[in-house]
C-alpha cells in the first residue's frame, strides 16, 4: 500500500474533505491556502486563494458547485470549485472553527470561536437570498454561551447541526428554530472532529480523552467506543465496510518531547461492531489531524502536523479481511 503524497501546503493540516462522488479532495492547512485535488493521483487542480489566516475548515456541497472555507482571518467565504472565483465574504467577529453546506448547498452554517470578548455563534446563511451575505444578516443565529462549538456537521435532511462542545457535550441544533432539540455528554474532553457515514445515520466524534465513539445521528444514542491511548484527532466511518479509520497522536506542541515511535503518529483502523483494533498505517511524520475516508470505500487519504496529504488505496486483501473473534 504505497501512498500518494500530496504537498502543496507549507503548515499543518487542519482539515480534508472529498467531495460526492470522490474524484477530488480539499485540504487545507494554517498557511492560508485551500487546495482541491484530483483523488485518483494526487494532482493538484487548483487552489482558492484570499484568505489571510489559517483556514480550519473546508466543505463542498452536493454537485461540487461551491466550496466553502473558515478561516481565522474573521471571515467565511464561498468560492466556485471550478474557476476558483470567490463567490461571497461572510465578515465575522472571530475566528471560524467550522463551516458547512446542508444537503441541499442552499443553506450554509458554520461556527464562530469564542476570543476577544466575543461569544461563540452558530450562523445560518440561505444562499438563495443574496441580501443576507450582502447585509451580513444570517437567518439564523445561535449564542453558545458555555462552551464554544470545536465540530458541527450537518444532520440528515438538513433539519438539524449535530455539533461537539470543547467540554465533550454534543448538541443538536435545529437549522429552523435554533433550539438545542437533544444534549448528550458521552466525551469528558473537547471533541476534536464529527464526521457522518455516507448516509447521514450515524456520526462518529473523535476526542481528547483518548476515545472515538459512534452515535445514531438522530437520538445520539450511543452506540460504539473506540479507546486508544493518545488523543484522538480525527475518525472516520467506511462506507462500505464496518470498519473506522481514526488519526491522533500527542499534542503537537509535546511531540518533540518523545521519540517518533512513542509519539503514536499511525493511522488505526478498528472494526465498528466488536472494537476491536485490526491494522495500523504508518507514515505521517508528527500527530495526525485528519483522516477521511474515500466515498467508494476503496482508499482513505490522512493529513498531518507535518503539512503533508497522504491517500491511501487499499490493497486487495483489505477487501477480504474478516476480522477473527
Amino acid at each position: 500500500m504505497k501512498p500518494i503524497l500530496l504537498q502543496g501546503h507549507e503548515r499543518s493540516i487542519t482539515q480534508l474533505k472529498y467531495n460526492r462522488e470522490g474524484d477530488l479532495i480539499f485540504s487545507v492547512a494554517k498557511d492560508t491556502v485551500a487546495n482541491v485535488w484530483y483523488s485518483v493521483n494526487g494532482e493538484r487542480l487548483g487552489t482558492y486563494n484570499g484568505h489571510t489566516g489559517a483556514v480550519w475548515c473546508v466543505d463542498c456541497d452536493w454537485d461540487t458547485k461551491n466550496v466553502l472555507t473558515g478561516s481565522a482571518d474573521n471571515s467565511c467565504r464561498l468560492w466556485d470549485c471550478e474557476t476558483g472565483k470567490q463567490l461571497a465574504l461572510v465578515n465575522t467577529n472571530s475566528a471560524v472553527r467550522t463551516c458547512g453546506f446542508d444537503f441541499s448547498g442552499n443553506i450554509i452554517m458554520f461556527s464562530t470561536d469564542k476570543q476577544m470578548g466575543y461569544q461563540c455563534f452558530l450562523n445560518f446563511f440561505d444562499l438563495r437570498d443574496p441580501q443576507q451575505i450582502a447585509d451580513n444578516q444570517p437567518y439564523l443565529t445561535v449564542p453558545c454561551n458555555d462552551h464554544k462549538i470545536t465540530s458541527a456537521v450537518w444532520g440528515p435532511l438538513g433539519e438539524f447541526v449535530i455539533a461537539g462542545h470543547e467540554n465533550g457535550e454534543i448538541n443538536q441544533f435545529s437549522a429552523k428554530s435554533g433550539d438545542i432539540l437533544k444534549t448528550i455528554k458521552e466525551h469528558n474532553k473537547q471533541i476534536n472532529d464529527i464526521q457522518t457515514s455516507v448516509d447521514l445515520t450515524m456520526v462518529i466524534t473523535a476526542s481528547k480523552d483518548n476515545t472515538a465513539k459512534l452515535f445514531d445521528s438522530a437520538s445520539l444514542d450511543h452506540i460504539k467506543t473506540f479507546r486508544t491511548e493518545r488523543p484522538v484527532n480525527s475518525a472516520s466511518i467506511s462506507p462500505i465496510m464496518d470498519h473506522v479509520v481514526m488519526g491522533g497522536g500527542q499534542e503537537a506542541m509535546e511531540v518533540t518531547t518523545t521519540s517518533t515511535r512513542i509519539g503514536k503518529f499511525e493511522a488505526r483502523f478498528f472494526h465498528a461492531a466488536y472494537e476491536e483494533e485490526f491494522g495500523r498505517v504508518k507514515g505521517h511524520f508528527g500527530p495526525i489531524n485528519c483522516v477521511s475516508f474515500h466515498p467508494d470505500g476503496k482508499s482513505y487519504s490522512s493529513g498531518g502536523e507535518d503539512g503533508y496529504v497522504r491517500i491511501h488505496y487499499f490493497d486487495p486483501q483489505y477487501f477480504d479481511f474478516e476480522l477473527e473473534v
